[in-house]
C-alpha cells in the first residue's frame, strides 16, 4: 500500500479493485463448486468414492451450460469431480489449473459410474451457493461456500466440525473494501484514477496483458461461437470496416468466445466473473493503443474501468437476471472516454446513454452465448462514448436514466434487485425445464 495523505477513500478504491480483480481458469460458479469439491478432497485419504454437491439456483444456472477449462464437457458434475480428483485446494479460482489427463479420465469414470450428484439446494435464501460432500470410506468431508466464489463458510467431517465462518473471528479483523466503497461517488472515482500515483496502480495492467492473451488465443481457433474469429473473417471480407469500433468488437469477443468455450488460460476477472473483467478490460487496452498511450495512461484508464465496473455492480445482487457485462462495459466507457480526452461530464454522460441502451439484457447463464451479449455491450459502451465527446446523451427524460449518472446507475440497479428478481426465477424456471427434457 502507498503511503496516501490525500484523500482516505484511495486505500479503499485500490483495496476494492485488488480483492475483486483477480485471475479465474474457467466460469467462475463451476469453478466454486470444483474449489470446494478440492478442498473436501484434501482432507480425506484414499479413493473418492462419492460427490454430492448442492447448489443454489442461480449457480445452477451459470453452471449448466459453459465448458469447464481442459475437458470438453459442460456442467457442474465434470467440474466437481475434476475438482476432487485434480484440483489445488490452495489455487482459489484457478482450482484446476494443475489438473492432468489422468484426473480427466478418473473424473468421467465417476460420472459415468454415477458416483456424482447435483442437487438444488431448497429452499435456498443465498444467491450463490455451493456445497460438496466428498466419501472415501467411511469417511467423509463437506465443504460449503456462501455469498463469494471462494468464501468458505464450514468445513466439517464425521468427527465434527473444522472450521464455521461464523464461529470464527478473522473476518471481523479485515473489513470488505465493497461496504466502503458504497459512500463513493464516481466523480471521486474518476478523481482517483487521474490523481494516484501510477506506482501505485501498475499492477492493474495484468489485467490488460492477461486478457490479451485470452483473446489472441480466441482468435486462433473455433472456441464457444467464435464470434471475433468470425467477425474478423468477415472483416477481411469487406463486410466490417477496419477500424476502433470493429477492433473493439473482434477483440473482446474472441477473449470471451475463448474462455466459455473451455481455453486453459485464466482471465483477469472482475466482481467475480471473467465475462466482466475482459469487458472491463479489452475495449480499454484496444483504444489506448489506437492513442498509442503509454503505460500510465493505459494503467488510469483501465484502474477507472475496473473501479468504476466494481462501484456499479456492488449496487446488484451478486448474481442476478441482469447481464453484468451491461454494467462492467459502463466502466469500460468511463476508461475509454478517458483515453479520448474526457473528463467526469463525458464520462456520466457515456455511462447513463449505457442505461438508456442496454438495461435490459438479461442473464440467462454461463455459455457460449455470453460472447454475444459482450460484444453488444462494449459496441453499446464505445457509442456511448462517441456521443458523449460531442456532448450527447440520454437525458434524464427518458426512460429509467435520472437526472445525473449517480441516479441513473441507482434506478437500474433497483431494477435488477427487485422487478428482476421474479424474471430470475422464471430464467431458472425456463433452463431447468430444459436440462429434464
Amino acid at each position: 500500500m502507498f503511503e496516501n495523505e490525500i484523500n482516505p477513500k484511495w486505500d479503499v478504491f485500490l483495496a476494492a479493485v485488488k480483492q475483486e480483480v483477480k485471475p479465474a481458469l474457467g466460469c467462475t460458479e463451476p469453478v466454486s463448486l470444483a474449489l470446494a469439491a478440492a478442498v473436501a478432497a484434501s482432507y480425506l485419504q484414499g479413493n473418492i468414492e462419492r460427490i454430492d454437491a448442492w447448489v443454489s439456483p442461480n449457480l445452477m444456472k451459470n453452471g449448466m451450460g459453459v465448458t469447464v477449462p481442459g475437458t470438453g464437457m459442460v456442467g457442474l458434475p465434470i467440474a466437481a469431480a475434476l475438482g476432487a480428483l485434480g484440483g489445488d485446494p490452495k489455487a482459489g479460482l484457478e482450482v484446476l489449473k494443475n489438473s492432468a489427463v489422468h484426473h480427466l479420465t478418473a473424473a468421467k469414470a465417476m460420472l459415468e459410474n454415477g458416483q456424482v450428484r447435483i442437487v438444488l439446494q431448497s429452499p435456498c435464501e443465498d444467491i450463490l451457493y455451493a456445497k460438496a460432500r466428498l466419501s472415501a470410506g467411511e469417511r467423509w468431508c463437506s465443504v460449503t461456500i456462501v455469498g463469494e466464489h471462494t468464501r468458505i463458510v464450514s468445513i466439517e467431517t464425521q468427527d465434527g466440525i473444522l472450521f464455521s465462518l461464523a464461529e470464527n473471528s478473522r473476518e471481523t479483523l479485515s473489513p470488505n473494501p465493497l461496504e466502503s466503497l458504497a459512500s463513493a461517488t464516481l466523480e471521486e472515482i474518476v478523481d482517483f484514477a487521474v490523481q494516484v500515483p501510477f506506482e501505485a496502480i501498475r499492477f492493474i495492467l495484468e489485467a490488460g496483458q492477461m486478457n490479451d492473451a485470452l483473446s489472441r488465443l480466441g482468435l486462433q481457433g473455433e472456441w464457444g461461437l467464435h464470434i471475433g474469429r468470425t467477425l474478423e473473417k468477415q472483416q477481411h471480407c469487406g463486410l466490417l470496416a477496419d477500424d476502433i469500433s470493429t477492433a473493439i468488437l473482434i477483440r473482446t469477443s474472441a477473449a470471451s468466445d475463448a474462455r466459455m468455450g473451455g481455453a486453459s488460460l485464466p482471465a483477469m476477472t472482475n466482481s467475480g466473473s471473467g465475462n466482466q473483467g475482459i469487458t472491463a478490460t479489452l475495449p480499454v487496452l484496444t483504444v489506448a493503443e489506437y492513442f498509442a498511450a503509454d503505460d500510465e495512461k493505459l494503467a488510469r484508464a483501465l484502474i477507472l474501468s475496473h473501479l468504476s465496473a466494481i462501484y456499479i455492480h456492488n449496487q446488484l445482487p451478486r448474481l442476478s437476471a441482469l447481464c453484468a457485462t451491461t454494467t462492467a462495459a459502463m466502466g469500460a466507457a468511463a476508461g475509454m472516454a478517458l483515453l479520448a480526452g474526457g473528463d467526469y461530464a463525458v464520462i456520466s454522460m457515456a455511462i447513463a446513454s449505457m442505461i438508456g441502451d442496454v438495461s435490459g439484457m438479461i442473464c440467462d447463464g454461463a455459455s457460449n452465448s455470453c460472447a454475444m451479449k459482450v460484444s453488444t455491450s462494449v459496441s453499446s459502451a464505445w457509442k456511448a462514448v462517441l456521443l458523449a465527446l460531442d456532448g450527447s446523451a440520454v437525458s434524464g427524460n427518458d426512460g429509467i436514466v435520472g437526472c445525473d449518472v449517480e441516479h441513473s446507475i441507482v434506478n437500474l440497479c433497483a431494477l435488477a434487485r427487485h422487478a428482476m428478481q421474479h424474471t430470475d426465477r422464471q430464467i431458472i424456471e425456463i433452463m431447468s425445464h430444459k436440462a429434464t427434457v
